[in-house]
């Protein structure tokens, strides 16, 4: 067979997050930091199909459709993931890492992320990008941000839990397969489902908070989204991270434990 079963999937991935776990706290930085810049540049996509395509259901889905990249170049350009490191629970489970070092790798791997999402937010902000589409692009970010930014606790734990079983069961089938066309196609439709499904996924929301966030800096930015009804008020830094990036990050824990801890049960627990 050209790809693993999910059995041999489960072992492998007791390994895979065995390896994350080990890594220096450097190298958790470096490689976190490119998985927020890669996750972003997907998300620049995004909002770029989202003001390109006329009809607003077409951009999403042509949206949703170019976001898997972002994750395809995740794993196989080698980075750190907060929300796919998740399934180091896996690993937790079977006793091959501890608690701690498990935590310390979300931790630092979050930071990662969050300066690789921050970085690369700020590169269409003040590199005028933005002004694409008669600066409908630099509106369209801070809209964006607006919204998340104003989610309710409830609402950001719930599209963060459903995000990540998602991004979850596509790292899962990345890991079945054998080559890198077949990990490319496993990632597509498990992150096409979560981004037109509109949940949350707490690295893209990095970007996307923080491009709005910088974008409303700008005179010309700001007077756009104004104009087409964005409430600028509620991005700031308590809300980019008190009603977004925490409390999504958290459903996206809980989503990813659950994948992981359903299929430890099933095919580690009692082979024992």
């Amino acid at each position: 067979m050209n790809f693993f079963s999910p059995a041999e999937v489960a072992k492998n991935t007791v390994g895979i997050g065995k390896g994350k776990a080990a890594l220096p706290a450097s190298k958790m930085l470096i490689l976190g930091i490119m998985a927020g810049i890669y996750i972003s540049f997907a998300g620049i996509c995004c909002t770029m199909a989202a003001v390109g395509v006329p009809i607003a259901s077409t951009g999403k889905m042509v949206g949703a459709m170019l976001f898997p990249g972002g994750l395809s170049m995740v794993l196989l350009a080698g980075s750190e993931l907060f929300t796919g490191n998740s399934l180091m629970v896996i690993s937790l489970l079977e006793k091959e890492i501890t608690l701690k070092g498990m935590l310390k790798n979300w931790g630092i791997v979050w930071v990662g992320n969050l300066i690789g999402a921050m970085i690369i937010a700020a590169g269409p902000a003040f590199g005028h990008t933005m002004s694409l589409f008669g600066n409908g692009y630099g509106a369209s970010a801070i809209a964006t941000a607006a919204t998340k930014c104003s989610l309710t606790l409830g609402d950001a734990l719930i599209r963060g839990i459903l995000c990540n079983i998602l991004v979850c069961v596509a790292v899962w089938i990345s890991f079945a397969a054998k080559d890198v066309a077949s990990k490319i196609i496993g990632v597509f439709f498990p992150v096409t489902f979560f981004v037109f499904s509109g949940f949350e996924h707490s690295i893209a929301d990095m970007y996307f908070v923080f491009a709005g966030y910088w974008a409303k800096s700008i005179p010309a930015y700001a007077q756009a989204a104004v104009e087409a009804g964005a409430n600028l008020d509620a991005i700031n830094l308590g809300t980019i991270f008190g009603k977004c990036l925490i409390p999504v990050s958290i459903g996206n824990v809980i989503g990813g434990v659950f994948v992981a801890s359903v299929y430890w049960f099933v095919y580690l627990r009692k082979s024992k």
